[in-house]
C-alpha cells in the first residue's frame, strides 16, 4: 500500500469514518460494543482493512452535519450520498449503491405521476439536508419545500399539515403509505440518491485508491454481498463508472 495513500486516509493510525445514522437501508443497527452496524460501517471497515489500520466511526445524527464537518478533519472518509452541494468541500468516488426517490401523497390526491408535483401551491414535506432535499432544492420551479429536522418529523409535518406530498426515499415511504388509508406512492422517481465515499480534496492519493475500491468493491461483488448480509431492500448496486 502506497505510504502516501496512509498518510493522506489514516493520518492517526486508524481510518475515521463519518457514517450518516438517519440513512437506515445502510446503517441498520448497532453491535454489542455500540459501533454502527449495517452496509456503509462494514464498506469502511473493509477500506480500513485494505489500508492495512483499524477503523474508527465518527456518527453523525444527520447527512448535513457530517458534510458539514468535512473541513474540519473530524473524519477521513465520508460515507454519504453524493450531491453537487457537497462535492464542493469532499471530493466523492462513484456511487457504490443507490436509492430511489419519490413521492407519497395522500388519499384522494390529483397528483398522478411525478411530474404533476412541482406546481404552483403544491406543498411538499421533506427531510432537510437529505441527499433527496438538495435534489429538490435545485430542481423544484415552482412548488414549495417544507423542510423538517428528521425523516420522522417530515412524516408528522406532511400528516399534521395535510400537505400535499411527502418527498422519500422508497423503501421508508412503502412502510409510510402502510399507515396512511388510501395514501399513494407516485410510480417512477424524481432521483436516485448515489451513496459514494468521499475524502478531502486534498488527499488527491487518498481519493483516487477509494475511486479504485469502489469500482473493485462494484465489480467483485462486496456490495451485492453487504446488502445481501445486512437484508437490505430498496438498495441497489450502482452501475459501473463511466
Amino acid at each position: 500500500m502506497d505510504a502516501k495513500v496512509i498518510a493522506e486516509l489514516a493520518p492517526t493510525g486508524t481510518l475515521r469514518a463519518g457514517v450518516n445514522l438517519s440513512n437506515f437501508l445502510l446503517v441498520t443497527g448497532r453491535t454489542a460494543s455500540g459501533d454502527p452496524e449495517g452496509v456503509s460501517p462494514d464498506l469502511a471497515r473493509a477500506v480500513a482493512d485494505q489500508l492495512g489500520v483499524p477503523v474508527r466511526y465518527v456518527t453523525y445524527p444527520r447527512p448535513s452535519e457530517l458534510a458539514d464537518a468535512a473541513e474540519t478533519g473530524a473524519w477521513d472518509i465520508g460515507l454519504i450520498g453524493a450531491e453537487p452541494a457537497r462535492a464542493q468541500k469532499i471530493a466523492f468516488t462513484a456511487a457504490y449503491a443507490e436509492i430511489e426517490s419519490t413521492y407519497l401523497v395522500p388519499a384522494g390526491s390529483p397528483l398522478g405521476e411525478i411530474g404533476d408535483v412541482d406546481r404552483p401551491g403544491i406543498r411538499i414535506a421533506v427531510a432537510a439536508g437529505s441527499a433527496y432535499d438538495l435534489w429538490l432544492s435545485r430542481h423544484i420551479a415552482h412548488a414549495e419545500l417544507v423542510r423538517a429536522d428528521t425523516i420522522d418529523a417530515s412524516f408528522d409535518a406532511f400528516v399534521d399539515g395535510k400537505l400535499d406530498a411527502l418527498a422519500g426515499l422508497r423503501p421508508r415511504l412503502i412502510s409510510d403509505v402502510e399507515r396512511l388509508p388510501g395514501a399513494r406512492i407516485l410510480e417512477g422517481r424524481f432521483s436516485a440518491v448515489q451513496q459514494a465515499i468521499g475524502t478531502a480534496h486534498g488527499n488527491a492519493a487518498g481519493a483516487a485508491f477509494l475511486r479504485d475500491f469502489v469500482e473493485e468493491a462494484k465489480r467483485s461483488g462486496l456490495i451485492a454481498r453487504l446488502i445481501e448480509k445486512h437484508r437490505v431492500q430498496g438498495l441497489s448496486v450502482a452501475p459501473p463508472a463511466g
